[in-house]
């Protein structure tokens, strides 16, 4: 199947971009100074006679053209790439939901940095592992949305990862009756080896929903993987201004720091049910490695995708056109030439 895509090899270069805007408005500030310190000593119109081989017209245009040179430079940099083939790829693997929790809680720092981000780093470190597994992200708090659809494209998977915070879902409470009910439906009807991994801290007040859909799971041949996040001791809640400094603690109606603890006990219970392991996580280890063994010893179904299997490279057409620009701007930075003089390109001012 032949068809046309466009994509960026290094897109982390474009965010260099952002220096352009930066240096049309420090060139403008600096015409304006320019303009009114000429002022102070002359009329304005003097300036082409004073300064006679002064041109604004040729300034602005050296200008704009040293911007565009820098502008597509960093877009060669960053290789804008067409892909031309998509092949369908068969692989064996197994689909995959992970249904994080993103309850306020998850903020407690007694797993450094905190809970939710040590989480966040397990995953991360587990899609690098993936081969032929689909996977798929479910967040989680007083409801569950999917994050990330199933799929084969791990960039994607870490992309959307990195977006994943306690903001996502404004209603507060730790739903995995919902989250293990959404993955279940987000499977879609197929033969594929499945299994479901929720990674909480287990504060559930709603249990008889959470142990009703893992049975649900298992009843249709899903495993259900669990890791219990925080350590017994528990922690406060931060609570942040806008800006990610550290106000305090959450407290209670009495003035009191709330300290939320590991409730493991519904996890232990969900992961018996599914047929799969509980795993404590720690500060060294959250336990993620050991469920991956798990589930790769499991049978895996052929799966079939399509992918992108050929590119070609574009970069080179903006490192030329930022070469022809360079010589146009060596020729106007010459000064006066004959050409210049002969067509007239840039009238001094007057």
């Amino acid at each position: 199947m032949e068809t046309n895509i466009l994509r960026f090899e290094n897109p982390q270069y474009l965010y260099f971009l952002l220096v352009i805007p930066v240096m049309v408005a420090t060139y403008i500030l600096l015409r304006l100074h320019n303009r009114k310190q000429f002022q102070r000593f002359a009329n304005i119109r003097l300036r082409g006679l004073l300064v006679p081989n002064y041109s604004s017209a040729r300034a602005n245009t050296k200008f704009i053209i040293f911007t565009t040179i820098i502008a597509l430079l960093i877009i060669g940099a960053a290789n804008l790439q067409s892909g031309s083939k998509m092949e369908k790829v068969k692989r064996e693997g197994i689909d995959l939901f992970i249904c994080v929790d993103i309850s306020n809680s998850m903020h407690a720092e007694d797993i450094a940095p905190n809970r939710l981000e040590r989480s966040k780093q397990a995953i991360n470190k587990l899609i690098s592992k993936l081969g032929g597994d689909r996977i798929g992200i479910i967040v989680f708090a007083g409801n569950a949305y999917v994050q990330l659809p199933i799929t084969t494209d791990y960039s994607a998977a870490k992309m959307f990862l990195s977006t994943v915070d306690t903001d996502l879902i404004p209603a507060q409470g730790t739903e995995f009756g919902r989250a293990i009910d959404l993955a279940v439906k987000s499977f879609g009807q197929n033969d594929h080896s499945k299994a479901i991994i929720i990674i909480s801290d287990g504060e559930d007040h709603e249990n008889g929903d959470a142990v009703k859909a893992a049975q649900e799971a298992a009843k249709a041949g899903i495993k259900i993987y669990t890791i219990g996040m925080g350590l017994e001791e528990g922690a406060p809640i931060p609570i942040y201004n806008q800006y990610g400094k550290k106000l305090g603690y959450k407290k209670d109606k009495e003035g009191n720091i709330i300290i939320t603890k590991l409730d493991d006990n519904l996890l232990r219970q969900i992961a018996e049910i599914g047929d799969g392991i509980y795993v404590r996580a720690s500060n060294s280890n959250v336990g993620l490695d050991k469920i991956y063994e798990e589930i790769a010893a499991a049978d895996k179904a052929e799966i079939e995708s399509k992918v992108f299997t050929d590119y070609d490279d574009q970069f080179q057409w903006f490192v030329g056109a930022a070469i022809i620009l360079l010589i146009i701007e060596i020729l106007l930075s010459s000064g006066k030439k004959e050409w210049e003089s002969r067509f007239n390109f840039f009238e001094p001012n007057k």
